[in-house]
């Protein structure tokens, strides 16, 4: 089924409920690539640890992630699914790759720098040496490509710089990766701040849309949405939230900016915000509906997590016996 197509890998945390902008952004854009490439899906889980978790919580919100994969139109039977811890090899990859990586390139890394200081109080290792474990993720498949937002680019390039370093000591180990930048995707923006970018980590509920709010939170929240004082739905100076909602709208319906300039001409914000709201809750409700469907089962979840697990340590483990037997390391007998 995927014999001689590229690798992507993609990755995201169960550390919260995703959002429109995980959606817009990049899920509903992932589909597109299993007809062409070798796709790795993943439900990080060892990365979500490095802040505290709930255990119950952080199970069945790992059960949501997965079933929100499928939801967003990610097929198993096209695409391999799976969680991160079921694959130990990560753990593994992850320390090795601790020791080619220097500190000085951990501590550059900005967003260890924003985390500390939002949890000041448990700034752990794991929260240091996070994106050497996400080099180990992207790494062990040999990915060619990592779809990436602006946000991840940074340990994307650090994630290539190792791999670099490891195939100048041991000759070619690991494929270097290359981002992928949807040059359409659309960056979602905070309701609230719309100089921030959405975040699923959000405390201020009325900034952040989620996949699953249903139809009266959708509207209520983009009704809420910050705008300037003005009246006009259009770019400018300072109309951040009007473009925010324009981004949005435009990411749904496919509509250009000119177009919905020409659309809420003289009809003023308090439409505009309603229409936003219901195009967009209307464009949820399939996701929403399957969503239920399947987080309904949980012996097919957990079947799909298995036979993704199953796929993922196979790949996995030829990058594992080539990478030991380059470091020296004793392979171990398999009964």
């Amino acid at each position: 089924m995927f014999k001689d197509k590229k690798v992507v890998f993609s990755g995201v945390q169960p550390s919260g409920m995703l959002t429109l902008g995980n959606y817009l952004g990049a899920i509903k854009n992932f589909s597109a690539f299993s007809d062409e490439y070798h796709c790795y899906y993943c439900v990080v889980d060892m990365h979500a640890i490095t802040v505290r978790q709930n255990p119950a919580e952080l199970r069945r919100r790992t059960y949501d992630t997965l079933a929100l994969y499928m939801a967003c139109g990610l097929d198993p039977e096209k695409n391999v699914l799976f969680v991160q811890s079921h694959v130990p090899a990560h753990a593994e990859l992850g320390w090795i790759l601790d020791c080619y990586t220097m500190f000085g390139e951990l501590s550059r890394m900005t967003q260890f720098k924003d985390k500390s200081a939002k949890n000041a109080d448990n700034i752990n290792a794991g929260l240091f040496t996070y994106p050497s474990l996400m080099a180990a993720d992207i790494l062990l498949y040999q990915t060619e490509m990592v779809p990436v937002g602006n946000d991840q680019k940074q340990h994307l390039e650090l994630a290539r710089d190792i791999a670099n370093r490891f195939n100048g000591v041991y000759g070619d180990t690991f494929v270097v990766p290359d981002p992928y930048i949807a040059k359409t995707s659309a960056r979602i923006m905070s309701l609230a701040e719309p100089t921030k970018k959405m975040s699923k980590s959000d405390e201020n509920e009325n900034a952040v849309i989620r996949i699953l709010d249903d139809k009266d939170t959708v509207i209520r929240k983009f009704k809420r949405a910050v705008t300037d004082s003005g009246c006009e739905v259009c770019r400018g100076e300072g109309k951040e939230g009007i473009e925010n909602l324009m981004s949005i709208y435009s990411a749904v319906t496919g509509k250009s900016f000119e177009d919905i300039e020409a659309e809420f001409a003289g009809r003023g914000y308090g439409d505009f915000k309603l229409a936003v709201g219901e195009t967009v809750a209307d464009s949820l409700a399939g996701v929403r509906s399957e969503f239920a469907r399947l987080s309904a089962d949980k012996k097919y979840l957990e079947d799909v997590m298995a036979e993704g697990a199953g796929e993922a340590a196979r790949a996995a483990q030829r990058t594992m016996s080539k990478v030991r037997r380059k470091l020296g390391f004793i392979e171990p007998k398999r009964g």
